[in-house]
């Protein structure tokens, strides 16, 4: 502690970012500050602190900061040094539920409408997320019919007229791909439609109640009952409207909750003046107090592709609004409110948000434990079973796969703090061996992993502190023997899969772990994730080739034509399936092509 509190004693009152390391290196914090002495100091001599913040406290061996011009520019040097490093004690926002929008890109001539799951700063327009029993596929039939749009997505050009389809001919869609509806008026049409998705109810229901009408009175009762239930569907949208707000306002009402160990958040989300719903996180901060948590969970909440309301309610003295809404800004380009509420429906909004965190995270108290269980205790207890030089943080497992040779793959997967990182998963082709030599196969894989690290790939690959192998002693020293001295500093272990043996490098003999226990459990989950990913590549490598070897016995039918019908189909069974009009509709083709491949599928029938 005497060389930190020399260190802390020369920290300088600037703002900055503050950068916490344990016992081996590894980041395990990342933190701004306005004045960086004051709030340093405040994690080691406050004497009351969550036990989360002491946990922390108790594994730093050492800290570094960087000065930096002003609180907006350390905000976004921290969201960046935790989404590099993704330290421990951070927040990692955990959302099981990806809730879907609405999309628009209205730079298109004739924009269509269509649902995503993900956020893009492209240009578009996003309305949602859809939620609390409102179904979003439900919700764009009523703007199609609503609005007569086209619900498809092709590339429309007045220039060149298509034949329009049954939409049109039921009064669904107004047809500008038949040149049927000109860009002024699609274009009415289409603001009308945003309209109604940002708050405006009125006229949509007189023009369901119409077209209803209408289809009835010709006895076509099928379209008939389609409107009826879009008018359902409207009704239910409308009961969602909060009536003490603004009709059109667009506003996020967050609160955080924490138990001293564990933190939560919710987020109720209002789009034109409608509850569209909630949701909840899981926090892993180490914050020293509510405050500083809610900042960390909102400056990562809307930088991770989130859309930005006009306004975010908060509850109590948030000191961060200001620095947080220029961050946002220089980030987004859309100016945003962040403030609180004392009284009236808004007040009422935040007490129903904290009342969700705190319910959330009493309840998933359990199941959290349980996670750590599985994840970061599991990998603290490994480092001491099998006597590990560092706690293992980043570890990668490997695998192989093919059929007699045939195909050879390898797959790399990677999981951080005991938990699967997909993002960083890689798969390998291999390229060097001959035969079914698995042993040579996976020195090929770890060989070019390898040589990603101290160069330029290294930032996307950076080192791993264990690597995990499939196997048993064979495997372990054919991979040591990739690795030499140069990588000597990364563990090795093997998992034999039979009796779930684990050979290490400090020991002669295998270790055994109990079945139930959740270290072995974590790197069974590692080698079964790998194999996994190793087996899913190998089968669409296989399919592709099997399809593109079939293919090359027909004349005429080369590699782009092969490329085209892969594609479109996806397997040899579904092109034998295809009528000679659906091969002749892929790109390239054309009739002749057609009938070829038609003839060729229907003569190996027969000689079969």
């Amino acid at each position: 502690m005497r060389d930190l509190d020399a260190k802390i004693k020369m920290l300088p009152e600037s703002p900055g970012v503050y950068v916490m390391l344990g016992a081996d290196g590894t980041i395990i914090y990342v933190g701004k500050a306005k004045v960086l002495k004051n709030r340093v100091k405040q994690y080691f001599y406050s004497n009351k602190k969550p036990e989360k913040v002491a946990a922390m406290v108790s594994n730093i061996a050492d800290f570094y900061y960087i000065m930096t011009n002003s609180e907006i520019d350390a905000l976004s040097l921290e969201n960046n040094l935790i989404k590099k490093h993704k330290p421990r004690y951070n927040i990692l926002l955990k959302d099981d539920k990806t809730y879907p929008y609405i999309r628009v890109n209205l730079k298109e001539r004739f924009p269509s409408f269509a649902v995503t799951r993900k956020i893009k700063r492209d240009g578009a327009k996003y309305f949602g997320p859809y939620m609390g029993g409102v179904n979003v596929k439900d919700t764009l039939e009523i703007v199609n019919g609503a609005f007569g749009l086209r619900p498809c997505s092709y590339t429309l050009s007045p220039e060149k007229p298509r034949k329009p389809c049954l939409n049109y001919h039921i009064k669904k869609c107004s047809a500008p791909c038949a040149g049927y509806c000109n860009e002024e008026e699609y274009k009415t049409r289409v603001n009308g439609a945003i309209d109604f998705l940002s708050g405006n109810d009125d006229g949509v229901e007189e023009k369901l109640k119409a077209q209803m009408e209408k289809f009835a009175a010709i006895e076509e009762f099928e379209i008939a009952l389609s409107y009826r239930e879009k008018l359902k569907m409207l009704e239910k949208i409308k009961l969602k409207r909060i009536t003490a707000l603004n009709r059109f306002i667009d506003m996020d009402v967050i609160a955080v909750a924490s138990n001293g160990v564990y933190s939560a958040a919710n987020v109720l989300i209002i789009r034109g003046g409608r509850m569209q719903g909630g949701k909840n996180y899981a926090l892993g901060d180490a914050e020293l107090d509510d405050s500083g948590m809610l900042g960390g969970f909102i400056s990562r909440y809307y930088t991770e592709g989130t859309e930005l309301p006009d306004e975010i309610l908060v509850e109590g003295d948030f000191p961060e609004s200001a620095t947080i809404s220029e961050y946002l800004k220089a980030l987004t380009g859309k100016t945003v409110k962040i403030y609180s509420a004392e009284r009236g429906v808004k007040r009422q909004l935040l007490s129903m948000a904290k009342k969700n965190a705190e319910d959330y995270l009493e309840k998933e108290v359990d199941r959290i434990k349980h996670r750590d269980d599985m994840t970061v205790a599991a990998c603290k207890k490994l480092k001491k079973e099998l006597n590990l030089r560092k706690y293992p943080r980043r570890m990668e497992c490997y695998d192989i796969s093919h059929v007699s040779g045939v195909d050879k793959v390898g797959s790399m997967v990677v999981f951080i703090d005991g938990e699967a990182d997909k993002s960083s998963y890689r798969r390998f082709r291999i390229k060097t061996v001959e035969g079914s030599d698995d042993f040579a196969c996976l020195k090929e894989v770890l060989t070019r992993r390898l040589n990603k690290l101290g160069g330029d790939e290294e930032e996307k690959f950076p080192k791993p502190d264990l690597i995990v192998i499939d196997g048993g002693k064979g495997q372990l020293s054919a991979v040591k023997e990739v690795m030499g001295e140069k990588y000597a500093d990364i563990d090795l272990i093997s998992l034999a899969k039979r009796e779930e043996e684990i050979f290490t490098e400090s020991s002669s003999e295998p270790i055994v772990l109990p079945r139930r226990d959740y270290t072995l459990r974590m790197l069974q989950r590692i080698r079964d994730e790998a194999h996994r990913f190793a087996i899913t590549y190998h089968r669409s490598t296989h399919a592709k080739r099997n399809l593109e070897s079939e293919l090359t016995e027909i004349d005429g039918i080369g590699k782009k034509k092969r490329a085209a019908l892969l594609k479109a189909f996806g397997s040899v069974e579904n092109i034998k399936r295809a009528t000679t009009e659906e091969l002749s509709a892929v790109d390239g083709i054309g009739e002749k092509h057609a009938k070829a491949i038609k003839e060729y599928f229907e003569n190996e029938e027969k000689n079969d």
